[in-house]
C-alpha cells in the first residue's frame, strides 16, 4: 500500500428499507494524512449530493478546471468519470439518489449534469446550508445519515406512475419504452420524454452505460483471479460489436482504454460495486 493510502479510508452506508426507493446508499471517504489523495469516480448515472467536512475537497472537470466543495454540492446524473482530490483533513459524505428520486426531491432530474450546483440554489432557500451546519456538529456518519433521511421527508413528492414503472422495469429482453407505452396507452415519444424528465437520461443512454458497466465488472472479476484477460470474451459477453466499440465506450466514459483501466483500476472508485 502506498504511504498516503494508509491515511485514506472509505466505506458505504446502507439505507433503511423505507428509503430504498430514494437513496441507493451513502458513501464516506476521508484523508487523515498530510498528502493529498486523488481518486477517479466511475459514472453511476445517479445524481449525487456531496457534503464536505474539514478541508475543502476538489472536483476536476473534463476540461481540468478545479471546483472546491465548500459545504455541499449537487452533481448529476453522473454520466462520465470525474476526478476528485481529498487534501489533508478532508472528508466527504455522498448521498446517492436512486432512479427518479432526485426529481421527486427537486423537480428537475438533470439540473446539474454539466455544472455542479449549490442545492440551496434549487430550492431558493438556505436549508442545505443549515443542514450542513447541523451535520458538521455530528461526528458519527451513521448518525449523519439518519439526520439526512429525517430532513428529506418533507421534500419527497409522490412518485409519477410512469417514472416508477420505468425505474422498476425488469423485462431484460423487452423494450421498456414500447412495453410501458402499450400498458399506459400512450405514445412511445411521451414515454421517452418522461424517461428523460424524471430520470435525467434516455433509455438508449442507460442501455449503453449498463453494457459498459458489465464490462467493467467482468474485467475486475477476471483481474481478481489473476487470469489472463480475454478481451474477445468480454466483447462477446457484454454485447459489443467489436473491439473498437469496446475501446470507444471506455474512452467515452472514463477517457481510458480498457487496458489502461485494468492498469489503473486501483485508483478508480466504482460506485455500483457492492
Amino acid at each position: 500500500m502506498a504511504k498516503n493510502e494508509e491515511n485514506y479510508s472509505s466505506f458505504k452506508i446502507a439505507v433503511p428499507a423505507d428509503y430504498e426507493e430514494v437513496f441507493s446508499h451513502f458513501y464516506f471517504a476521508e484523508n487523515t494524512g498530510v498528502e493529498t489523495i486523488t481518486k477517479t469516480l466511475l459514472p453511476s448515472y445517479q445524481t449525487i449530493l456531496i457534503f464536505n467536512f474539514g478541508t475543502p475537497a476538489v472536483l476536476y472537470s473534463s476540461q481540468k478546471t478545479e471546483l472546491k466543495i465548500d459545504k455541499c454540492l449537487v452533481l448529476g446524473p453522473v454520466k462520465q468519470a470525474f476526478t476528485y482530490s481529498l487534501p489533508e483533513n478532508s472528508g466527504i459524505l455522498v448521498a446517492n439518489f436512486k432512479d427518479d428520486a432526485f426529481y421527486n426531491f427537486f423537480g428537475n432530474a438533470a439540473v446539474a449534469e454539466h455544472l455542479p450546483l449549490n442545492p440551496d440554489d434549487l430550492l431558493g432557500e438556505n436549508c442545505f446550508t443549515s443542514l450542513w451546519t447541523q451535520l458538521n456538529r455530528i461526528s458519527d456518519n451513521n448518525d449523519r445519515v439518519e439526520y439526512i433521511l429525517e430532513f428529506s421527508k418533507p421534500y419527497l413528492r409522490q412518485r409519477n406512475i410512469i417514472a416508477e414503472q420505468l425505474a422498476n422495469f425488469k423485462g431484460a429482453n423487452l423494450n421498456p419504452i414500447k412495453s410501458i407505452a402499450d400498458a399506459q396507452n400512450q405514445t412511445e415519444r411521451n414515454i421517452q420524454l418522461n424517461h428523460k424528465k424524471h430520470l435525467g437520461y434516455t433509455a438508449k443512454e442507460i442501455n449503453r452505460y449498463q453494457r459498459f458497466l458489465k464490462a467493467v465488472e467482468l474485467i475486475q472479476s477476471v483481474a481478481s483471479t489473476s487470469d489472463k484477460m480475454d478481451w474477445f470474451n468480454i466483447i462477446n459477453e457484454c454485447g459489443f460489436y467489436d473491439q473498437s466499440q469496446l475501446i470507444h465506450d471506455f474512452k467515452h466514459y472514463i477517457n481510458l482504454s480498457p487496458t489502461k483501466y485494468l492498469k489503473f483500476q486501483q485508483d478508480i472508485c466504482n460506485p455500483k460495486a457492492t
